[in-house]
């Protein structure tokens, strides 16, 4: 979930180190290799750092507790699912970052990768930025979250072969569902949600998304 105007903490090259802070106008970016990021993100682990495709670092502010609550009912529910049902693959919240086949390193709110992608992994490549695609992935849109950057992040999602994605707007009430080489259903003020043949059992009811 994207937010404007990002502050970095930085460190002085000097005898003693020095903490800087960096505060990034909307119109600037930076670009780090992958290498970089992975440094970065070593270095910030309260901040929630994503790359873009073309190597543009992402800094994502910590969220409001309303958000925060929102995101732990939904990866909550999907883990119940996951755990209870004995679901073969792996369950996510927001913390991983995946590393897509494009090159771009994004965190969805909550996730599910199928036992196809997950096991197909090494494990360094489990306990780094896994170099998958979850199958599944959600996004809460926060206050601070432009809706024209959440799509497209949906859409990369799609892209780089998500089989199903939900963008919950708790403002509109709405959810906009993505699939593969299908138009993007968007529901108004829905009470549920099906995972589909994706999340096979699983449904997500959305009173507690919704307040």
């Amino acid at each position: 979930m994207p937010a404007a105007a990002p502050t970095i903490a930085a460190t002085a090259v000097a005898s003693e180190p020095v903490a800087l802070t960096l505060n990034l106008p909307k119109d600037v970016r930076l670009q780090v290799t992958p290498e970089q990021f992975e440094a970065l993100a070593a270095n910030n682990r309260d901040l929630r750092l994503e790359l873009t495709a073309t190597g543009e670092l992402i800094v994502n502010s910590p969220t409001g507790a309303g958000t925060g609550a929102r995101n732990w009912s939904i990866s909550g529910e999907l883990y119940v699912w996951w755990r209870g049902a004995g679901q073969p693959g792996q369950a996510f919240d927001s913390s991983p970052g995946f590393r897509l086949p494009n090159g771009a390193i994004l965190s969805p709110d909550a996730s599910w990768a199928s036992a196809d992608r997950w096991d197909s992994l090494t494990p360094e490549e489990q306990e780094a930025f896994a170099p998958i695609c979850p199958d599944f992935v959600a996004e809460l849109r926060s206050k601070s979250d432009s809706l024209e950057a959440t799509q497209a992040k949906m859409r990369e999602y799609v892209e780089n072969a998500a089989r199903l994605g939900w963008l919950l707007d708790p403002k509109t009430r709405k959810v906009e569902i993505y699939r593969p080489d299908r138009a993007v259903e968007v529901l108004t003020d829905p009470k549920t949600l099906s995972g589909e043949d994706v999340l096979s059992g699983f449904t997500l009811e959305l009173v507690r998304i919704w307040g």
